[in-house]
Order: structure tokens, then C-alpha cells, then sequence
């Protein structure tokens, strides 16, 4: 015979009080089984547009292991992730926040930002887009320009940043490495650029590809008057950075598992109709084939640019 489901429910009560008893605790067990589930108010219904969401922001998800931890904790470990040590992009804020002495540095050139010169349309006008892209990063274009000390040793660092128009080199980023090289000239200190950029910026079109003549012109001043030019390339560096200022460091660098390339890898496979080789354009293969002089991890990122810069003052 089947118990009822009734007989089932008495029966757990009672195991319930039982165990209670036993520990001691029947009072307490009591009370708070009378009390936990009171509802004082009746009639409580929320509106769908006053329910609360969690808040945005407070984790992140790692796209290499899926490791989920707090923006707090990624922030402690330099953006890398504890579980995989995979580099998270970061933007030119945090580099320069990481790099320079207390945080503390100037910012040049500022006042540059880009113009829709030839009233380019696609999915909507440039400079709608333009606009909106300065809204949303609240950053003055795809790079930013600042010079600040690494321990004692003046530095110059121009930094891309990703979300803005994906990196992608125009008008302004190359006007904006120019000045950068005529300030270091001026004042004899290094320069370095930290790269991340899907490449040429589509909507300047003629103007885009001008700023690698322009910009390797000026690096070439940089090294006829000895002053050292360091070329760091993370996550991803491709396209008309690396056909230019990327490649023609003094000292060539990158960090761990960095994508780097001029096409991307599925379309060298498609244009070669073959394979390509394990770890194709990553950091370490580009390091083994000598194309970088060393790959830097996040943590060691600053000792190893002011063991650099040391070298190159005496």
C-alpha cells in the first residue's frame, strides 16, 4: 500500500521535532518554524519595470577558462587572470595607471580628435559614429598619449585603446605619434608605444594609409638622434600597426599569448588553402621565429621597461 502524501508530510514533522529534541534546540526549533515563513504584508506584487537586476560590472568571466571572479580581484592581479594567467585587454588608463610612478602622469596632446573629412557612411555616418564612441569610452580617440617616470626615468608612452573604434589607426593616431616623436626629440626622452589595434581605420580611407609613411618617417628621426623607441604589442596587434611603427622597435616585445599579424589567421588558411601550424601568430611562435626579443608578463612589465631604459641611459 501507498503511503499518502499527507502520511509522508506528518511523518518528516515529526523526524523533524524529534531530531530537535535531541539536540536540545526543540524551543528555538519551535519558534522559528512558527516564525520564518510570516508574511505582514498582503498583497506584495512588484512591477516588472521595478525589479532589480544584478548589478553590472561587480564580475568577470575569463574567454580563455571560463574563470569567473570579481572586478576587484581581476583588478589586484593586473587583469590577469589567478586560474590561467590569460592577459585580459586592458586600456591605456590601466597601463598607465600600472607603469608610472604613483599613478601620477601627464597627458598630451588631448586636443586632437577625429573629423569626418570625406563624409563616410556605412551602417550609419562617422560622425554619428564619432560621436557615440566618445560618449560611451569618455576617451579622446584610439590612442593615448602620456609622459610620465618609470621609477627615476622619464618616459614617453603612446597606448591604444581597443574599444575605441577597435584601435584602428587614423588621421588622429598618427598625428598624435608624430607630435609624440617631435616632443620626445625636443626633450631627449624615450618613447615607447603600447599596440592593440585591428588595424587601418576603414572610414578615413587614403588618409588612414598616410599614417604609416608618416608615422615610420618619424621613428626614423627618433633613431638618427639616438633616442630609444620600444614597441610593445599585445592583444590583438594586426593590420597597419604591424605593417608600420609596430615592427620598427629598437627593442620589440609582447605579452603572453598576444595575437600579432598583418591578415588575420582564417584568412592566410583560406588564401593558402592549408593548415596552418599550432599557436600560428601568437606571441610565443612570433618569439620562437624571431620576429619579437622577448615576451613579458604583466606583473614583470615595469621592472623589465626600467631595466630596459637603464640600459639604454648608460
Amino acid at each position: 500500500m501507498i503511503p499518502s502524501p499527507s502520511l509522508k508530510i506528518n511523518t518528516m514533522r515529526h523526524e523533524e521535532d524529534f531530531d530537535a529534541s535531541l539536540s536540545g534546540d526543540d524551543v528555538l526549533y519551535h519558534a522559528e518554524k512558527s516564525s520564518w515563513f510570516k508574511r505582514k504584508k498582503q498583497g506584495i506584487l512588484t512591477d516588472t519595470k521595478d525589479k532589480k537586476d544584478a548589478p553590472e560590472g561587480l564580475w568577470a568571466k575569463c574567454p580563455n577558462c571560463n574563470h569567473i571572479c570579481t572586478i576587484n580581484d581581476l583588478d589586484e592581479n593586473l587583469f590577469v587572470c589567478p586560474q590561467c594567467d590569460h592577459h585580459h585587454r586592458i586600456g591605456s588608463n590601466e597601463y598607465f595607471e600600472m607603469l608610472f610612478e604613483q599613478g601620477s602622469y601627464t597627458e598630451l596632446f588631448a586636443n586632437i580628435k577625429s573629423k569626418d573629412m570625406l563624409g563616410f557612411v556605412d551602417l550609419k555616418p562617422y560622425n554619428k559614429r564619432l560621436e557615440e564612441t566618445y560618449a560611451k569610452t569618455e576617451i579622446h580617440d584610439s590612442i593615448t598619449v602620456a609622459h610620465g617616470k618609470i621609477e627615476t626615468l622619464d618616459l614617453v608612452i603612446a597606448c591604444m585603446d581597443f574599444e575605441f573604434i577597435g584601435g584602428s589607426l587614423g588621421s588622429v593616431m598618427g598625428e598624435k605619434i608624430s607630435r609624440a616623436c617631435d616632443y620626445c626629440l625636443e626633450k631627449k626622452i624615450p618613447f615607447m608605444i603600447i599596440n592593440k589595434s585591428g588595424g587601418a581605420r576603414m572610414m578615413e580611407s587614403a588618409f588612414s594609409l598616410m599614417q604609416l609613411a608618416k608615422t615610420s618617417g618619424k621613428l626614423t628621426q627618433l633613431s638618427d638622434a639616438g633616442i630609444p623607441y620600444l614597441s610593445m604589442c599585445t592583444d590583438p596587434t594586426f593590420g597597419g600597426t604591424t605593417a608600420s611603427f609596430a615592427m620598427l622597435g629598437d627593442v620589440i616585445f609582447a605579452e603572453p599569448d598576444a595575437l600579432i599579424g598583418f591578415a588575420g589567421p582564417r584568412v592566410i588558411k583560406e588564401t593558402i588553402k592549408k593548415d596552418l601550424p599550432p599557436g600560428f601568430q601568437r606571441s610565443e611562435f612570433l618569439l620562437e621565429h624571431g620576429f619579437l626579443d622577448f615576451i613579458v608578463h604583466r606583473k614583470n612589465l615595469k621592472s623589465k621597461l626600467a631595466e630596459i631604459l637603464t640600459l639604454f641611459k648608460h
